[in-house]
């Protein structure tokens, strides 16, 4: 396997809690244990989507960013409730301080996960096995929730370990088993691989990462742009990104790729609105408010365009947020165009921003916990 030396001596452990918001509610309402919730979303499903559910509803596939409505019609009993950004970020807190007892090396991707790099400990333990566990145990016996701990040698193997057994799980891979990990692990798994390209690789016959490894380097970059040389490397296991604890956040945004080409404009509104209060949520949680709204499109033909519109005042509404972004589309002119992607930004949050942890990927999905 080609990992390189400074790769090989880092000891990554990437740390994911269970459920976050669902849990912390059910933690703190007793009434609430052993329910179906989504945290987030409409009673009625008259609106909102769901920013996290519970295991018990996701055993009907109630998932995070899906319509409330659409929840309700998989799990009629569904509770919803309320979010409490405020205390999520108090807990998270808690969550970061267990962390430093053991390393000043973390990059949170949001309030519920984190990278640590562990290659020297500050309680010189010595195996990162053992700080996960240690941490894991902490979070269980100090604020009576659950983390799910993946443990490798770099950054995305640990985080595609981290949810090989969730709940409450912890997986090693070590570095003579990441080449077999790798090849068997599906094209969707891959860090940055959406549906889309997921779907072009399978009609080139790629599904698995011993396929990946079959086309050169040159091939890869053909196909896929500069991402193909990250896929080239990851293919192998190779990742030698840094834990990085200092990142401040330039921008909020959410997108989506989505199953079918959008003809329609009430289609496109539809999603707006969700990709809009996604983006809402985060910035509750990071007491965020910015000037500058960001239209992104993909079309059919892989053509992609950007348009923004700046306000005089910061905001952090949901109406001026998905107002501004349904504007911007319009001006497009998107009658009988094919859409595939939509994303939705809010960024120049200037001085009146506290400094705050950038999440890796702040454009995706995962702005909802998972």
């Amino acid at each position: 396997m080609q990992n390189s030396t400074e790769s090989i001596r880092r000891k990554i452990i990437h740390i994911d809690m269970d459920a976050f918001y669902a849990s912390v509610e059910q933690r703190d309402n007793p009434e609430l244990r052993g329910k179906a919730i989504a945290v987030g979303g409409s009673p009625e499903g008259r609106g909102g989507v769901v920013a996290t559910a519970s295991y018990e509803a996701r055993k009907f596939g109630v998932r995070s960013a899906m319509p409330s409505k659409q929840a309700r019609q998989l799990c009629p009993e569904v509770i919803f409730v309320r979010p409490r950004f405020a205390v999520y970020k108090e807990v998270s807190q808690k969550i970061r301080e267990i962390f430093r007892r053991y390393t000043d090396l973390i990059e949170p991707l949001s309030l519920d996960e984190a990278y640590l790099d562990v290659t020297e400990d500050k309680l010189d333990i010595g195996s990162a096995i053992e700080i996960a566990k240690q941490i894991k145990q902490a979070i269980k016996d100090e604020l009576q929730l659950t983390a799910s701990a993946g443990v490798s040698i770099n950054k995305f193997v640990a985080k595609i370990a981290s949810d090989m057994n969730k709940p409450d799980g912890l997986t090693f891979i070590g570095p003579s088993g990441i080449e077999a990990f790798m090849e068997k692990l599906a094209v969707e798994k891959f860090f940055g691989v959406g549906k889309v390209t997921a779907e072009k690789m399978k009609k080139m016959g790629l599904f698995t990462g011993a396929d990946l490894k079959k086309l050169p380097e040159d091939e890869m970059i053909k196909h896929f742009g500069k991402a193909g040389r990250f896929y080239y490397q990851i293919a192998r296991g190779i990742d030698n990104r840094e834990v990085q604890p200092n990142r401040e956040t330039k921008s909020i945004g959410a997108e989506d790729t989505f199953a079918y080409d959008l003809t329609e404009i009430e289609e496109m509104n539809i999603e707006l609105d969700k990709l809009s209060q996604t983006v809402c949520n985060r910035l509750q949680v990071y007491q965020l408010k910015g000037r500058t709204i960001t239209l992104k499109i993909k079309y059919s033909d892989f053509k992609q365009i950007t348009r923004n519109y700046s306000v005089s005042e910061p905001v952090c509404d949901f109406e001026v947020i998905t107002d501004a972004a349904k504007k911007l589309l319009l001006a497009t002119n998107p009658e009988g165009k094919r859409i595939r992607l939509l994303g939705v930004t809010l960024s120049n949050f200037g001085e009146i921003a506290p400094k705050q942890k950038k999440p890796e990927h702040p454009d995706q999905l995962e702005l909802f916990e998972e």
